[in-house]
């Protein structure tokens, strides 16, 4: 259940807001001034959230500024009485992902904030891809860096690949030919006894007990 933070002054439509969303199936919590909005929104773990920019004592342009220089990664969708052009560009330059005017249909708000939530999901599965984890050893994908434990390890090319083809298959038994082939390409003589010797170094770098040797078929990243 995905939860919404509403920071707006006016109970009116504040209450307006919770009610609808609330009713389809989102959890809400509300704030009602700056300074209780940037304390709820860092303090909290919450998937979206709607913003008025004419608050008390933070304005809303500083409240979005503060969430994005502390960090704060959701979307933020700005929903304002202010319909001016420099207003709409200055809260997308701060950070927000929509702006919506007053007066507003609520269907249409609706609609904009479940295809945020989508759009939040599918980046943050597309991040966690880039991130391989087996036991305490992290791959990273982007940087090519990897952690044991909170100790960085250094890996060759060819040993970094090899690591990737064993976390992308845990517990899978994979044939010195498929590691040739995934790893080295094709023009490796299948004799080659390369792939022991890859794997001998893997096993030096994050651990002994990490891959196991399956006699007569080849290797295993062992659960």
């Amino acid at each position: 259940m995905s939860r919404i933070l509403i920071i707006e002054d006016e109970a009116r439509i504040s209450s307006f807001l919770e009610k609808g969303f609330q009713s389809n199936g989102f959890t809400t919590s509300v704030a009602r001034n700056g300074r209780e909005a940037v304390e709820l929104a860092i303090g909290n773990d919450f998937e979206l959230i709607i913003l008025d920019l004419g608050l008390p004592g933070k304005d809303g342009f500083t409240v979005l500024e503060e969430l994005r220089g502390q960090g704060a990664q959701m979307p933020i969708i700005i929903l304002t009485a202010r319909d001016e052009l420099h207003d709409k560009i200055s809260g997308f330059e701060s950070g927000a992902d929509d702006y919506v005017t007053k007066p507003f249909r609520f269907e249409e708000l609706l609609a904009r904030v479940r295809a945020r939530l989508r759009s939040s999901t599918t980046t943050a599965t597309a991040e966690a891809e880039m991130v391989l984890k087996f036991r305490d050893i992290i791959l990273d994908l982007r940087t090519r860096r990897v952690k044991v434990g909170a100790s960085p390890i250094e890996l060759s090319a060819r040993e970094f690949t090899l690591a990737e083809t064993f976390f992308r298959h845990p517990d899978q038994v994979l044939s010195r030919e498929q590691l040739l082939n995934h790893v080295w390409g094709y023009d490796y003589d299948p004799g080659s006894n390369i792939v022991d010797v890859y794997v001998g170094y893997l096993r030096k770098k994050l651990g002994e007990g990490l891959i196991e040797t399956v006699r007569g078929m080849g290797y295993r990243l062992k659960m």
